[in-house]
């Protein structure tokens, strides 16, 4: 197993403190990160991870939505707080609360849902996209690129990434269109826990989801002066699928304005099931002369 991976699930193996007032105490690392700034979607996984740690077995998330604080700081360990809002007939409901040095970097609801029975349709994947072996990856897009974030994108996360039509690494070829998809997975296999699945696309669900705002407006990541931050971010799980087989991201932006932009996406499994909804609204800042 490569070290991204196992830095992956080091960061989902929560400690419980066993600390008990009227909430669940857990501690989790902070994983490198080129900027220094803890990753989102890490801590993000790692809230809903705390939030499943105080939740029956039978029941699964269906929904979380939280709200990005404070940037995180990759030196120093996450504490989450559970609060147990509710637990009713069907549905149990968790508030967590991410600190680090004694103030929030993200507080965040699920929800979670005993199985059950009820009517049934999603959207169809789109059919005309090519196959994900057939996409460069990260690593040889970026091979000739000598810079601590270009290696960090090409062999340094936990997934492996592929986009349609192309990726907007250090530019964006094409149409500048608010519309993209991701091929992604796991480089190796995880643990068959189902909840480490869910979490682990929540994890990635944060990789590019806000990529549609930018090759909208031709902006790449490299664009000198750029700031972009993710303010909130919401997902639903449809139905269950596994993070170490590809699925498909399809992703778009209805709106950007006032210095924000809206993205959202549907994640498929790669025979077709709608699997999860996303949606993130982000602050991005482009200086005047890049736009």
């Amino acid at each position: 197993m490569n070290k991204p991976m196992e830095g992956l699930l080091a960061a989902l193996d929560l400690t419980d403190t066993g600390a008990r007032t009227n909430e669940d105490i857990f501690t989790g690392p902070s994983q490198w990160m080129p900027l220094g700034r803890v990753f989102g979607g890490q801590v993000l996984a790692q809230s809903l991870i705390a939030a499943m740690r105080t939740v029956a077995d039978d029941r699964s998330v269906h929904s979380m939505h939280g709200y990005f604080l404070r940037p995180g700081d990759v030196n120093h360990p996450i504490t989450f707080s559970v609060d147990r809002i509710h637990d009713g007939r069907s549905f149990s409901t968790r508030r967590t609360q991410a600190y680090q040095n004694g103030l929030p970097i993200l507080s965040a609801i699920a929800s979670f849902q005993d199985d059950d029975e009820g009517l049934e349709h999603h959207l169809e994947m789109p059919a005309d996209l090519p196959d994900p072996e057939s996409l460069p990856t990260a690593a040889e897009t970026l091979s000739q690129v000598d810079h601590s974030i270009a290696r960090y994108w090409a062999s340094e996360r936990p997934f492996d990434i592929r986009h349609v039509p192309s990726p907007i690494y250090l530019k964006v070829d094409g149409e500048h269109t608010a519309r993209q998809a991701v091929w992604m997975k796991t480089f190796d296999a995880l643990p068959d826990d189902p909840n480490i699945h869910r979490a682990a696309l929540a994890y990635a669900s944060d990789y590019s989801i806000i990529e549609p705002i930018l090759r909208r407006h031709g902006v790449a990541w490299a664009t000198r002066g750029l700031k972009a931050a993710s303010l909130d971010h919401a997902m639903w799980w449809h139905r269950f699928g596994r993070a170490d087989e590809w699925v498909l991201f399809v992703q778009d932006s209805p709106s950007a304005q006032g210095g924000r932009g809206l993205s959202t996406g549907s994640i498929y499994s790669r025979d077709g099931l709608l699997l999860a909804s996303v949606a993130q609204e982000a602050m991005i800042r482009v200086p005047t002369n890049q736009e």
